[in-house]
């Protein structure tokens, strides 16, 4: 979660031509700094977290370049992946280890209750990502491990390490400078159409 986001930020900018300004690149470089403290205080290659910053980070590029639109790039996935989920289902089932099913009602319930969750979290990505720079949804990705930090540290009482408060430091810092950033730049631009109006009254 944390190395996607500069996944998503690079294909974008190798890829479709991307331009950030200056302030953001200082964001993503001390973004960059905290994801690699956190790998390195981590003691061994993250190669689980490669793998999948990788391929959502290259799932979010063919999102943002698909001409189809959210919900039917998500019909067509699910569709993909329609078959060979119900094989796997009915191989678990088979040996005995599948959680699906009658036999199980409440588990079955929430199983089918996660999809649905899962599915609406995908549209609202596959619709954003068409609308917004794909350097933008990489910042933007920086919410979820944020959220799941708090999640984490205060409602399950997960350790909480000073490493890990260090990198999240960098994240966090990252974040405020890019939203500050931000701000300022759309007042910039809203500034001359709001300044022409009152002179044409005059």
């Amino acid at each position: 979660y944390f190395i996607n986001p500069l996944v998503s930020v690079a294909l974008g900018v190798i890829f479709l031509g991307e331009r950030m300004r200056f302030s953001q690149w200082i964001a993503i470089g001390i973004a960059a700094v905290g994801v690699l403290y956190l790998t390195i205080s981590y003691g061994a290659p993250p190669l689980i977290a490669l793998t999948l910053a990788l391929t959502f980070g290259a799932y979010g590029l063919i999102k943002k370049t698909t001409s189809l639109n959210a919900l039917e790039g998500l019909s067509l996935e699910t569709s993909i992946l329609f078959v060979p989920t119900v094989g796997y289902l009915l191989y678990l089932g088979a040996i005995g280890r599948n959680s699906f099913g009658p036999h199980d009602l409440h588990t079955s319930l929430l199983l089918a209750c996660a999809g649905a969750a899962t599915a609406l979290p995908l549209l609202f990505f596959a619709a954003g990502a068409r609308r917004i720079p794909l350097y933008m949804v990489g910042v933007l990705q920086y919410i979820a491990p944020t959220l799941q930090f708090i999640l984490g540290a205060f409602v399950y009482n997960e350790p909480f390490t000073t490493q890990r408060l260090i990198g999240f430091a960098f994240i966090w810092c990252a974040l405020l400078l890019y939203t500050l950033e931000g701000l300022v730049w759309r007042r910039r631009i809203a500034a001359p159409h709001v300044a022409r109006p009152a002179a044409t009254q005059q």
